[in-house]
C-alpha cells in the first residue's frame, strides 16, 4: 500500500470514528471523474473531511444503508489482459458528450471495464469487478444485495450480487441507457434509454424485461417518490421532467424547464421537485401539488444534484467548475459552497 492510500485511509477511518461516535449528520460521498477519487464531506458542516482514492475515472457512484459497500462505475477501459493497468485516462469531451446525446459508441465507450467495491470505514477500494463496458451510473438495490451497472454504449446493464462479488447477469435495454432506479419494495428496476426515449421496466426476481413506455426524445437521470408511485425523468432534449405513474406505467404530466436539463430530485414528503439546467444555467423548484415554480440564475453549468432531507440541504454541482454549492431548499437561497479542488462532482451518494 503507497503513502498517499495509508495517509487517505487514516484520515477517513478518523472522520468515520468521530462521527459514529458523536452521531453527528450523515457523510456525502462524491465521484469526481478524472481526478480519480471520491470526495467525504460531512453534510452538517459541509466540509471536506477526506478522499478515498484507487478510482479510475468514477462517474457512477452508489450507496445504501442496507450494505456496508459503496459501488463506483468507471469510464475507463480496462487494461489488456497480462499487462499492468494504465494511467487513468478520462473520456474526451466528445464520447462523454456522445452518453447524454445518444451518438455512436467509440471502441473505447464499448471496451471492458469494472466497478469499484469500496468500504468507506477502510478508506479504500475492497476489490474490482470486471464488467461488459464502461459504466456511466450505478444503483444498488433498497435491500443491499445488488448492484447495478448501466453500460450506455453497450445497450444494456450488468448485474452484480454483492453477497457473492460477481455479475450475475446482464439485461439488454434500449438504446444509450442512461440511469437506474430501483423501486422501493426492489421487485422493480427502471432504466431510462436516451436514444429511443423510453423507459424499461424490469422485474428483479428473474431480471427480464415487463414492459417499456415511450415517455420522450432523450430521457436520462430520474428520481423515484419516496411512496414508489412516481418517477421523475429528466428528457435532456425536451427540455422537460416527465412524470410517470409507474403502476399504470403512463406519463401523467410533463413539466418545462431550462435547457439540458440534468440533475433532479425529490423532497422526501413529495411537495417540492428540484432540477438543474447545465445549457440554461438555472435551479428550478416545483411545487408538485400545483406544478408552481421558482427558479434561480446558476452559474456555471449546474449538473448533479442532491437533497439531503436529514439535513435540510441541497446540493447541486458545476459541470464546468470543481464545486459545489449548497441552498436551502425553502428558499432557494445559497448557504454555502464546497470547493472540490480538482475534478467534476458527478454522482453523488449519502449514507
Amino acid at each position: 500500500m503507497n503513502k498517499s492510500i495509508i495517509t487517505t485511509f487514516t484520515v477517513v477511518s478518523l472522520v468515520l470514528g468521530v462521527a459514529g461516535a458523536a452521531g453527528a449528520a450523515p457523510l456525502m460521498y462524491v465521484a469526481t471523474g478524472d481526478a480519480n477519487d471520491l470526495v467525504i464531506i460531512d453534510l452538517e458542516s459541509d466540509r471536506i473531511v477526506g478522499r478515498i482514492d484507487e478510482l479510475e475515472n468514477a462517474h457512477g457512484l452508489a450507496a445504501s444503508a442496507k450494505t456496508d459497500y459503496l459501488v463506483a462505475g468507471s469510464m475507463k477501459p480496462q487494461q489488456q489482459e497480462g499487462g499492468d493497468m494504465a494511467k487513468p485516462a478520462a473520456v474526451s469531451e466528445e464520447e462523454h458528450a456522445a452518453h447524454h446525446a445518444g451518438g455512436e459508441a467509440s471502441e473505447e465507450i464499448q471496451s471492458p471495464s469494472f466497478l469499484s467495491i469500496i468500504h468507506p470505514e477502510h478508506g479504500h477500494v475492497m476489490r474490482r469487478i470486471a464488467v461488459r463496458s464502461l459504466t456511466h451510473h450505478t444503483a444498488i438495490s433498497p435491500d443491499g444485495r445488488y448492484a447495478i451497472a448501466v453500460h450506455s454504449g453497450a445497450g444494456g446493464i450488468s448485474v452484480v450480487d454483492l453477497d457473492k462479488m460477481d455479475v450475475i447477469t446482464t439485461v439488454q435495454t434500449g438504446g444509450w441507457p442512461n440511469y437506474a432506479v430501483f423501486s422501493p419494495s426492489g421487485e422493480r428496476l427502471y432504466i431510462s434509454n436516451a436514444q429511443p426515449g423510453t423507459l424499461s421496466e424490469i422485474e428483479t426476481q428473474n431480471w427480464s424485461v415487463k414492459r417499456e413506455i415511450k415517455v420522450g426524445k432523450k430521457p436520462e437521470h430520474m428520481v423515484m417518490s419516496r411512496n414508489g408511485e412516481h418517477l421523475f425523468i429528466v428528457d435532456v432534449e425536451g427540455a422537460e421532467v416527465v412524470i410517470v405513474d409507474v403502476e399504470k406505467n403512463q406519463v401523467l404530466k410533463r413539466l418545462t424547464v431550462g435547457a439540458e436539463p440534468h440533475g433532479v430530485d425529490v423532497t422526501d414528503d413529495g411537495k417540492w421537485l428540484f432540477v438543474s439546467s447545465k445549457g440554461g444555467e438555472q435551479l428550478a423548484r416545483f411545487e408538485l401539488d400545483n406544478d408552481r415554480v421558482e427558479t434561480i440564475t446558476l452559474q456555471p453549468a449546474p449538473y448533479h444534484l442532491d437533497y439531503v432531507d436529514a439535513v435540510g440541504k441541497l446540493y447541486v454541482s458545476s459541470r464546468q467548475s470543481p464545486l459545489i454549492w449548497v441552498f436551502d431548499p425553502k428558499t432557494l437561497a445559497q448557504i454555502n459552497q464546497i470547493d472540490i479542488g480538482k475534478g467534476v462532482a458527478h454522482q453523488m451518494a449519502v449514507r
